[in-house]
């Protein structure tokens, strides 16, 4: 289970040292997403993307909502590997599309580790951290 936030910096090289907690569950392979929702990046251990995998529908090829999801994300994922050093490299067009720039954030997610720019996920958490220390009604939709 991947949890915590770690800030980072990327070298010229695209590549972001991964904390020591995270390692141990992408030694087998990693694999790197466009996000949902927010423009940030998904690193999946193997296992987590196969998982994420079966929850996509690679059909019917008839519905065009099914077939845009799988197009659209399949088309930005990488396959990336840990190196010696604990490092993995961001490919230009996802490091491009989440706007990182040399300071960035991991955040785990339970199943997924999210790459973020520092300055997306500040302005994200403040955010959210607002919208649910102000407001009991989300905490109680969500069942708490």
């Amino acid at each position: 289970m991947f949890i915590g936030e770690y800030h980072r910096t990327k070298d010229n090289k695209g590549r972001v040292f991964i904390p020591s907690k995270f390692r141990e569950e992408l030694i087998g392979g990693a694999v790197i997403s466009k996000g949902f929702d927010e423009r940030c990046l998904f690193l999946f251990s193997k296992e987590g993307w196969n998982n994420l995998r079966s929850k996509i529908p690679a059909g019917p090829i008839a519905k065009k909502n099914t077939l845009a999801l799988a197009r659209w994300f399949y088309a930005s994922a990488n396959d990336e590997a840990i190196d010696p050093q604990g490092r993995v490299k961001i490919p230009q067009n996802l490091s491009e599309y989440a706007n990182l720039d040399k300071d960035i954030v991991l955040v785990g997610v339970s199943d997924r580790v999210e790459i973020w720019s520092r300055q997306a996920w500040s302005n994200y958490y403040d955010e959210t951290d607002n919208k649910f220390m102000s407001d009991d009604s989300t905490l109680e939709e969500l069942g708490f």
